[in-house]
């Protein structure tokens, strides 16, 4: 059979594939005539994208539907405030039966590339033989350089893919070596590099990489990121003797504040002008990452993309169309 893949299904879609489970909340009828009966709704992925599902009669699965799970599914696609697959026939698929590129997405770059700039650049930027020797404890590590190699920088939000956390540091140590050029007064550029290469290190063991969806594990949900790379961190700094306490700190500083403000997950806000620059650098990262994907998805038809809810916005496309190099 056949995949049809979410981006290409339109209202009277008739539909037979499989789609992986990102969501799913059982709910009770409101109406007296269906008193104490339930129906599911769904929300239902691949690589394209993402749909709503409902299943109104639930006896069509009865046995427990949980995130990540692969569903075989029949239906037609209908206009309910957008797209909704009206699910009639759907039954589990094994995960050994499945094809998972089809479901997980992968970044486009070469990871092996990306890890040998990454290389190159901190044996350029990194010249402090403290915090190179401590670069170095983290690239002589190899289950945890194959796990920064693969792991996603977000579920959802931005470089939610296979290798997304790398790729999202490059960008980020990108930003930050452009401040060093425009503040090398102010910028102390191996402190800063370091601190980008180590900000989201916990994003390791936060996400499992055996989930479709890179639900989060339970180190992940408990403590988050941002505790869990600082734990990492100090664990290599106990193995590289003579780093200065002075280093030590505003490093630890840098990590703990990189959200940049509490309400937004972050411990500390940033206090110092290198960790306010790795503030803006990921945050810079993240947000043009977000729009990038948001136009991706945007419909050819018109020059406005649909109405994102991170983003809190419609994307205007039109006039980049028509500019020329």
């Amino acid at each position: 059979m056949s995949k049809q893949f979410i981006k290409d299904l339109k209202i009277g879609s008739f539909v037979q594939s499989q789609f992986f489970v990102v969501e799913v909340n059982e709910q009770t009828f409101s109406t007296p005539n269906r008193a104490g009966e339930s129906f599911l709704k769904i929300i239902l992925g691949d690589i394209s994208g993402t749909i709503r599902g409902i299943i109104w009669d639930r006896s069509l699965l009865p046995e427990p539907v949980y995130p990540d799970d692969v569903l075989n599914i029949s239906g037609e696609v209908k206009d309910y405030y957008g797209l909704q697959l009206n699910i009639n026939c759907c039954e589990k698929i094994a995960k050994d039966k499945i094809n998972r590129a089809y479901f997980q997405q992968s970044c486009e770059r070469d990871y092996e590339e990306m890890w040998a700039e990454l290389q190159n650049i901190t044996a350029a930027a990194v010249k402090d033989p403290h915090l190179s020797a401590l670069v170095d404890q983290f690239y002589g590590d190899k289950d945890l350089v194959e796990r920064f190699k693969l792991s996603p920088a977000a579920r959802v939000i931005h470089h939610s893919y296979l290798g997304g956390l790398l790729e999202h540091t490059l960008e980020v140590i990108g930003f930050c070596s452009h401040a060093v050029s425009l503040y090398p007064q102010q910028l102390n550029e191996s402190l800063l590099i370091t601190a980008a290469i180590f900000h989201d290190i916990g994003k390791v063991e936060e996400y499992n990489l055996d989930s479709l969806s890179f639900q989060q594990t339970d180190r992940g949900r408990l403590l988050g990121h941002i505790s869990i790379g600082i734990e990492i961190v100090r664990r290599m700094m106990a193995h590289t003797p003579g780093i200065p306490e002075g280093i030590k700190l505003e490093l630890e500083h840098m990590l703990l504040s990189h959200h940049g403000e509490k309400e937004w997950g972050s411990p500390e806000i940033p206090q110092t002008f290198a960790a306010f620059t790795l503030f803006h650098a990921d945050l810079l990262s993240a947000r043009l990452r977000q729009f990038a994907q948001v136009m991706e998805r945007g419909d050819v038809n018109t020059a406005w993309t649909k109405h994102d809810r991170f983003l809190q916005r419609r994307v205007f496309t039109g006039f980049s169309q028509n500019i020329s190099d």
